[in-house]
């Protein structure tokens, strides 16, 4: 019942009608109450001070000469009868109150009696009035009100008290009635504005309830609705606006379904993840990226706030944090275990251009930190690698010059070290140089159909020597018959003399280096596995980085450059091959190449 418009109306005039008389009829009454009861108590002041007035006597009179008697008869001389009121002429000056004059019936019987003997008069009153203070108070029903007035001398004495009651019974049936008219009036008024309301009502919803049915038809789907204009005011107005509407809501909902798509497509496939939080931390979108980025799915969405998204990836990019940001715009690095995102912010208003929420856009940044990782990493190795020869060929050149030259022996010793560490400077460019080839896609190879059996063996002749001088042990197994590769000779000639020296170099005397080639599928494997002194586990994945060692010291004194297994690796991968290192610390090392035949 009260979902309709026509009960709404109804009740809403009802109320207002209802609220309005009622606080009218609370404020006629409470003032038309309040100003009897003051009307009531200038009448007891008033007919107190006539009292008083009318026997000038009593407050002439000296009272320090005049007996009990005299008193009595002083007081019972004032004017009292001519008035509704119970009046009581009370003398103070004894032990207890005693009522010397009253103007109700049977007053012989009341004189002499001891005032507070009487259950309409107020004994705080008489100790008031005694003190000659003038109070006036009403009883607890609100049907007696008394007045307690001093009869004070010119001596400042109080002699007397006149006591007033006044009965309210006859204000208080006024005040009765005038409610009662109040609550008749407010019923029939509200009886016709029912009336009233019902027929305003009608007039309203019927053209209201008409265009409602032609727009659920319209949420149906069919947008062909006319509504019929009766009338010229706002409900006419309504029916004229909601007949233009049906013209052009089709082509706008063909637009904006057009608008979206495109929305939704820039939106889910755009490279950079982008979130948007409203104003209360809930996550109003997310792409897939990122949702991949904040490791988050759609049911996280809708049961987690955007704090607890955030929090265990970065806790400076809590909403929180970000709307204490003066611009409420900026940006913030955020590092993951495996990735690096640049966090860009900025608020998104509404209409009004009122702050709404926070859009926040994730653009990926790990190739480019790991590229200038790289590159300051290589420039200070390469720095590194270039001062340490340097500095042994200024401090052995300065040394011949301040005199070591006049021992020849001595000199021939210096200038050995310094044509070594040129030769090390040497080939450090020199692997620089073919990086850099290999970088700017500068290199050209010279590929041949070349025998794996016989390079291997070619490159054992050739470091028999080293092998030799370390009583190392080297054996060769054939697996299976081997197809000549198609490739640069030279090329995988330093791929393998490099990780054969390795091998050399790392493994302790009287060690043993196994070289096995293996045919799989369309590709020739070379496997080289030592028992040295291994690649620690955290070291693995860094091993072919330009200047890596596993152990630096070691490695520059057996005179590596670093740069051999990036090379190496280049090569390979430039030959669509595979080159990778399996390796368990202090028990070896094992090398696998793969080769493309074709």
């Amino acid at each position: 019942m009260f979902r309709s418009i026509k009960s709404k109306f109804i009740i809403i005039y009802f109320l207002l009608v209802f609220i309005a008389m009622v606080i009218a009829g609370i404020f006629i009454v409470t003032v038309f109450e309040r100003n009897q009861l003051n009307e009531a108590d200038k009448s007891i002041r008033a007919q107190a001070q006539s009292i008083l007035n009318f026997s000038p006597t009593i407050k002439e009179a000296n009272w320090d000469e005049l007996g009990e008697q005299e008193k009595s008869e002083l007081l019972t001389k004032a004017p009292i009868y001519s008035t509704d009121n119970r009046v009581y002429i009370i003398d103070n000056t004894k032990v207890a109150p005693e009522i010397i004059s009253s103007n109700i019936g049977q007053e012989e019987r009341l004189i002499g009696e001891n005032a507070y003997n009487i259950p309409q008069i107020s004994p705080k009153l008489i100790v008031e009035a005694s003190k000659g203070k003038e109070e006036l108070r009403t009883n607890e029903d609100m049907t007696l009100k008394s007045f307690a007035y001093p009869i004070i001398t010119e001596e400042d004495k109080v002699e007397g008290i006149i006591y007033i009651i006044y009965d309210l019974s006859h204000i208080n049936k006024t005040i009765s009635d005038t409610k009662t008219i109040f609550i008749e009036s407010t019923l029939l008024a509200l009886a016709i504005t029912v009336v009233l309301g019902f027929m305003i009502a009608s007039s309203i919803t019927e053209p209201i309830k008409d265009v409602t049915i032609k727009a659920q038809k319209m949420a149906e789907g069919d947008f062909k609705q006319y509504v019929e204009v009766r009338s010229g005011d706002e409900i006419g107005q309504l029916a004229s606006m909601f007949n233009l509407l049906t013209e052009k809501l089709d082509n706008t909902i063909s637009e904006i379904f057009r608008e979206k798509s495109k929305m939704e497509a820039i939106f889910n496939y755009m490279a950079d993840g982008v979130i948007a939080v409203d104003i209360t931390g809930k996550i109003a979108h997310a792409n897939p990226i990122a949702k991949n980025i904040l490791n988050i799915s759609e049911k996280d969405i809708e049961d987690k706030s955007y704090d607890e998204v955030i929090m265990p990836i970065n806790k400076y990019m809590t909403l929180k944090n970000i709307i204490q940001s003066k611009s409420l715009k900026g940006k913030q690095l955020i590092e993951t275990k495996d990735s690096t995102y640049m966090a860009r912010f900025a608020p998104y208003l509404s209409q009004s251009s009122e702050f709404s929420g926070i859009i926040i856009v994730f653009q990926d940044m790990t190739e480019q930190y790991k590229l200038d990782n790289l590159r300051r990493e290589f420039v200070a190795n390469v720095s590194h690698e270039l001062k340490t020869p340097i500095t042994t060929i200024k401090s052995y050149t300065e040394t011949i010059l301040d005199g070591a030259i006049e021992d020849k022996e001595l000199s021939i010793q210096f200038l050995n070290v310094v044509n070594d560490e040129c030769d090390r400077m040497s080939r450090i460019v020199s692997d620089l140089l073919q990086l850099s080839n290999f970088d700017n896609k500068e290199v050209e190879w010279e590929k041949e159909y070349i025998s794996l059996e016989k390079l291997v063996n070619t490159i054992v002749m050739k470091l028999e020597l080293t092998i030799k001088e370390k009583q190392q042990k080297v054996n060769i197994y054939i697996k299976k018959h081997l197809n000549d590769i198609y490739a640069d000779k030279d090329a995988i000639e330093q791929v393998i003399i490099n990780i054969l020296s390795n091998s050399i170099k790392y493994t302790p005397d009287n060690g043993i280096i196994n070289i096995i080639l293996n045919s799989k599928d369309n590709s020739n494997e070379i496997i080289i596995e030592d028992n040295g002194m291994g690649i620690p586990k955290e070291d693995i994945n860094r091993i072919f980085d330009r200047f890596y060692r596993v152990d630096k010291a070691r490695s520059r004194d057996l005179g590596g450059t670093g740069l051999g297994l990036s090379i190496a690796k280049r090569i390979v991968e430039s030959h669509n091959g595979q080159i990778n290192i399996e390796s368990e610390y202090e028990k070896g090392t094992k090398v696998i190449i793969t080769l493309p035949i074709k």
